[in-house]
């Protein structure tokens, strides 16, 4: 996919990769997992023996050997290791007599491709962090466990749901490459939106505009008190996206997103694209957009926009952590879903892009598969998925799990975000599945331009079509397909 960084190399600034790799590493997101970082994966021979499988029980619904040792990789970033050390807790009391070899590391590639090549990994991963191994090639080299049986097993708390009706929406699709099988569950969950101040927002005596007429009148009522309506890392125009997919699934529909995943000819000639192009271009002919954001990376873009220089900033749910020491106590910190052009959308106000990451894979040459699995199955738990939330201030796949603790302003706005959301939730899959059309050339060559006033929206969408066309035809890349 060659490089996935908007910087060139040795200039300033951070690209997205390597944000995603330092806010992994400081626990503020997952990194997305389609061709991060090429991993040299070969099938190996040998191998070790499986273990015996259990008997199936209703407390046992996977058939765990209760003797058998269970080994459990987990990345160690900013996540921390409590979490999943306390999960391991339990299942150490559910089979007393099994062994858990538990470890964490950053070298997760390092450390295991080795040992996936010799036929020899462990039973549980999680595989995130600048070392990732690549799950494209691991799909591709059956190197990886299908889920299912996890997903159609009874959940840990209700015997009377499958584990798959206890997730999140676009869960089990995130862990899926064309179709079934599912070969990934991602455990933590981010909301993507409009992120600001509801302070300031208040003092402006305005509500979060739910159509673009509105966003225009909240954006010039901001202006005439000093305040810019929007700021975005100029730098770094694929966080655009976080807002901007969403709204032309919102005022297209869902089939417009997937066009557009799909490299599909014309996709992003669509009338919504169009009309949301042209929207988000109208912030830039009024002034609405804080001066020299085009030049500002992620974190001076936050900065200002913590200050109260501009009102809206397009982001993921890490931005709670990763501005901590800039939002101000009293800043009330809002996230909402993308507001739209009028009552003629196709999807309702409230359709949002929320995603998975933290990527835990079942090896398919693990001794121990089935201990993996129920691994997962307890981590999938109400209480277990608590304890995550509550120590590393994320959401879990679970759907549910933060009843009765302590929120930040900016969680208790994402699960206020999704439950008004409902089934409403979007997952564009460009970011994971072409890294680079994705970033620099959507992003950087494209919206960046087009936000900087450089092209024209009808500029803009003529690019970005060249570019999709290019990738759709480009045969070193895998193609992906939503079924």
């Amino acid at each position: 996919m060659g490089s996935t960084s908007a910087a060139n190399p040795g200039s300033e600034g951070v690209g997205r990769r390597d944000l995603i790799r330092r806010s992994a590493a400081l626990g503020l997101i997952s990194v997305p997992a389609v061709g991060f970082l090429s991993a040299c994966a070969s099938s190996g021979g040998g191998g070790q023996s499986k273990d015996k499988a259990g008997k199936k029980t209703a407390k046992n619904p996977l058939g765990v050997n209760d003797t058998a040792q269970m080994e459990f990789v987990l990345f160690d970033g900013g996540f921390g290791k409590e979490y999943a050390e306390d999960a391991v807790k339990i299942y150490e009391k559910d089979f007393p007599k099994a062994k858990v070899k538990f470890s964490a590391t950053q070298k997760i590639q390092s450390t295991l491709q080795p040992r996936f090549n010799q036929g020899t990994p462990p039973d549980l991963i999680d595989n995130s962090g600048a070392e990732q191994m690549d799950m494209g090639v691991l799909v591709g080299k059956n190197q990886l466990a299908d889920l299912t049986p996890l997903l159609d097993a009874p959940s840990y708390d209700d015997p009377n749901k499958k584990v798959r009706d206890t997730l999140r929406p676009g869960i089990v699709e995130m862990g899926q490459f064309d179709g079934d099988p599912v070969w990934i569950m991602y455990y933590a969950y981010t909301v993507y939106g409009v992120w600001y101040s509801q302070k300031a927002l208040d003092s402006l005596d305005a509500e979060y505009p739910q159509t673009w007429d509105q966003m225009i009148a909240v954006c010039e009522k901001a202006k005439k008190k000093g305040m810019a309506g929007w700021t975005y890392a100029g730098k770094y125009p694929y966080y655009i996206p976080f807002s901007l997919y969403p709204m032309i699934g919102k005022v297209g529909g869902v089939e417009v997103l997937n066009a557009i995943d799909n490299l599909e000819p014309n996709a992003w000639k669509h009338p919504a694209v169009k009309a949301c192009f042209e929207a988000y271009y109208e912030l830039y002919k009024k002034g609405y957009i804080l001066k020299g954001t085009p030049g500002l990376d992620h974190i001076q873009s936050q900065t200002a926009w913590a200050q109260s220089k501009a009102l809206f900033i397009p982001n993921g749910s890490w931005v709670e952590n990763e501005s901590a020491n800039v939002i101000p106590s009293d800043f009330n910190l809002a996230v909402s879903a993308p507001t739209g052009i009028d009552k003629n959308d196709k999807m309702p106000f409230g359709t949002i892009w929320a995603s998975g990451g933290e990527p835990f894979i079942v090896p398919a040459k693990a001794a121990n598969a089935q201990g993996g699995m129920e691994q997962l199955r307890i981590m999938l738990s109400e209480a277990s998925s608590k304890n995550f939330t509550t120590k590393v201030k994320s959401l879990t796949a679970y759907n549910g799990g933060t009843d009765g603790i302590s929120l930040t302003p900016g969680l208790t706005s994402g699960v206020a975000a999704l439950k008004l959301a409902g089934s409403n939730v979007v997952n564009p899959r460009l970011q994971d599945w072409y890294v680079q059309l994705q970033k620099e050339k959507i992003g950087v060559a494209g919206l960046g331009e087009m936000m900087a006033g450089r092209l024209t929206p009808a500029e803009a969408v003529k690019k970005i079509q060249g570019f999709a066309d290019e990738a759709a035809k480009d045969t070193s890349i895998k193609h992906y397909k939503h079924q």
